[in-house]
């Protein structure tokens, strides 16, 4: 009984899991259900405009794979994350701005999507002030990479 009961959790569990998965918009994305620009990707990433950006350069990049927020990041996850900062630097770079950058993550519960996405925003100074309290040095719940 014991067992069984076990099975029945883990089953809706996954159930629920594959739920969010298949409603999470940057899972669509990453699935091609959407029309959304891909500027950049590799076998891990992707990279796109942020649809309400907060700065003239904006952009996301998330993992391919489904990871919640940054809550959820263990020590084996470093790579993945040095991985999105380049990709965030490359985007950057292709469009010739090198500095003024600021890149970072927002806390839960203060994410717009619950799927691990690192903003990359530049010129950083330029921010206007509501940009500045989601995304600056100041914001509690804005941490940046390093």
């Amino acid at each position: 009984k014991a067992s069984s009961d076990l099975m029945s959790k883990r089953g809706a569990l996954n159930s629920l899991m594959g739920t969010q998965e298949e409603e999470c918009p940057f899972c669509q994305i990453v699935n091609h259900q959407t029309d959304t620009e891909i500027l950049l990707s590799d076998d891990q990433l992707i990279c796109f405009r942020d649809t309400t950006p907060g700065a003239t350069h904006h952009y996301l990049v998330i993992p391919r794979r489904h990871i919640p927020s940054c809550r959820n990041l263990q020590k084996d996850h470093v790579a993945l994350v040095e991985q999105m900062v380049e990709m965030g630097r490359s985007i950057l770079e292709k469009n010739k701005v090198l500095e003024d950058i600021r890149m970072g993550f927002h806390l839960p519960p203060f994410t717009s999507v619950p799927h691990l996405h690192l903003h990359v925003l530049a010129p950083a100074s330029k921010m206007v002030l509501k940009s500045q309290l989601r995304y600056g040095p100041q914001s509690h719940w804005f941490i940046s990479v390093s």
